[in-house]
């Protein structure tokens, strides 16, 4: 009889779903990946997908897995889905969709909604909060879809978010794990579960009960892979499905942090850092911890929304060159990019850049934009690039000094994963300007083995997730800061980079009002 020992784990992200293969050990022993477009925009701001082209993602990746090595198949023990974030999925009574998935990248806003009334309403106008609840009400898919689209609400009987469709289309059961919970939802941060019936956030998004899903806890079986979904993905049909978290909680735990002093940096499509915490600590007055992928644990974040983003818009918009030389070479292009920077000095000779391009509750505030300063003619696209990478380090250690002063304790060590990780050049740099060692993990698909390292522990092959996470993950390299860039950094980050938004603040204020952008 085949042994059953090892873990797939499905990792659906912005850009590509990825089905992989993990031991008990953490080795990585299959991968497939595919490709697909982010979303389409059917108006200026909107983000939307088809259900749909993920499903058939994960049904693709899969069956790839079985095609480059057969003999997976059986020893799969079970599966555990890690996705992005906040997209949000409508769904009839049979549970077919309805319309399009609003991605999280979506930039559609409700305005004119009445304010949340009552005794929450009465408190929230005495603690001066009514601006930060009207603005978490705008920012509700659900909101926007019950004024604009209130047919296709009505005939909603199951709004998920995407790490829950994934589940029912797996398991055939509408349920989630209570650490993919991060939206806006009526959901209690502190307890990890659907909010009290009386709590304000019922009213704000106007979202009734029976229309989520059930809650599980990280590491908890959800269900098991049913015959209609062995037969589109190839996995064995009966194979348990256990509840894992959101991808950033995922990575956190992937990349080995389970302590408050050790910061979990992600160069991905939204670049954070994050802490795990035993206690519930608000990393912004008002704004919740996320919940970690460790069970009954918080994750703490600071987040630049566009982030690595930034390095696919600088190939669009400046890097034609790289592109074309990068599939001539078959190389990517970042590591081109990588080349082009290595002779740019530390500061990119004067460029400091806030990387605002898409600003939100969690930036400065919702008014900023990004910001390049110090051009002068000695500059070329090179120096606009480590300006990049720079800007995105300066706004990551604004987040962890935040976070540091919010729970008091030193963040002392730091892993770097995502894709931007792949960067020398952007490890150095982190280590540079946070004056700390920079370690990355020994997979950069740390989302990945976060969810194989929860399956782990719910399948039983490792006792709890402190023994999974000892054998699952450990450090590949280190980059250490150099003094002399470290220092240079340093006085640039508090002379110059903590001052641009304030400075700024009141111009962009006034660009919104004559521009109207963004609306």
């Amino acid at each position: 009889m085949t042994e059953k020992d090892l873990l797939l784990a499905i990792d659906n992200g912005t850009q590509s779903l990825k089905a992989i293969v993990f031991d008990p050990g953490g080795r990585l022993i299959g991968r497939r990946q595919v490709v697909f477009q982010p979303y389409v925009s059917p108006r200026p701001g909107w983000a939307e997908q088809d259900p749909e082209v993920f499903w058939q993602a994960l049904c693709s990746a899969c069956r790839g897995l079985w095609r480059d090595d057969a003999s997976l198949r059986e020893r799969i023990a079970g599966v555990a889905v890690t996705t992005q974030r906040s997209t949000v999925i409508n769904l009839d009574e049979s549970g077919r969709p309805l319309r399009p998935a609003i991605v999280w990248l979506d930039q559609r806003r409700t305005s004119g909604l009445p304010p949340v009334g009552g005794l929450w309403g009465l408190a929230f106008r005495l603690l001066g909060f009514s601006d930060t609840i009207a603005y978490f009400q705008a920012e509700t898919e659900a909101n926007w879809l019950r004024v604009h689209q209130p047919e296709i609400w009505a005939r909603t009987r199951h709004f998920l978010l995407l790490s829950g469709y994934l589940n029912w289309r797996l398991t055939g059961r509408f349920v989630d794990s209570a650490s993919s919970i991060v939206a806006y939802l009526p959901f209690d941060y502190k307890r990890l579960a659907w909010a009290p019936a009386r709590d304000w956030k019922w009213q704000a998004t106007g979202v009734a009960p029976d229309l989520l899903p059930e809650l599980v806890p990280p590491t908890a079986v959800m269900g098991q892979v049913t015959g209609a979904a062995a037969a589109e993905t190839g996995m064995p049909a009966g194979l348990p499905v256990v509840a894992a978290a959101a991808d950033k909680a995922c990575e956190v735990i992937g990349a080995g942090s389970l302590e408050p002093h050790v910061g979990c940096l992600s160069y991905g499509t939204t670049a954070t850092i994050n802490v795990t915490s035993a206690r519930y600590v608000e990393p912004v007055r008002l704004l919740p911890p996320y919940p970690s992928a460790a069970p009954g644990r918080y994750s703490l974040e600071a987040m630049i929304y566009r982030g690595y983003w930034m390095v696919s818009w600088f190939k669009q918009q400046f890097g034609h060159l790289e592109a074309r030389a990068a599939e001539m070479e078959n190389v990517s292009a970042e590591e081109l990019f990588d080349r082009m920077i290595a002779d740019v000095p530390a500061g990119a000779m004067g460029l400091v850049l806030q990387p605002y391009w898409s600003p939100g509750l969690k930036s400065p505030g919702p008014e900023a934009k990004g910001a390049v300063i110090g051009f002068g003619d000695v500059h070329t696209r090179a120096h606009l690039y480590r300006a990049i990478l720079e800007g995105l380090a300066y706004g990551l250690r604004e987040g962890k000094e935040r976070i540091q002063r919010r729970t008091g304790v030193p963040i002392t060590e730091l892993r770097v994963s995502g894709g931007g990780s792949q960067s020398r050049q952007a490890m150095q740099a982190t280590a540079d300007i946070f004056g700390l060692p920079a370690a990355r993990p020994h997979t950069y698909d740390t989302a990945g083995l976060g969810a194989a390292i929860d399956l782990a522990v719910g399948l039983g092959l490792h006792r709890d997730i402190h023994q999974a996470v000892a054998a699952m993950t450990r450090i590949r390299d280190v980059f250490e800061p150099d003094p002399g860039r470290q220092a240079r950094y340093d006085a640039l980050y508090r002379r110059v980079y903590l001052k641009l938004y304030r400075r700024l603040k009141p111009l962009y204020k006034e660009i919104r009002a004559i521009t109207g952008y963004p609306g």
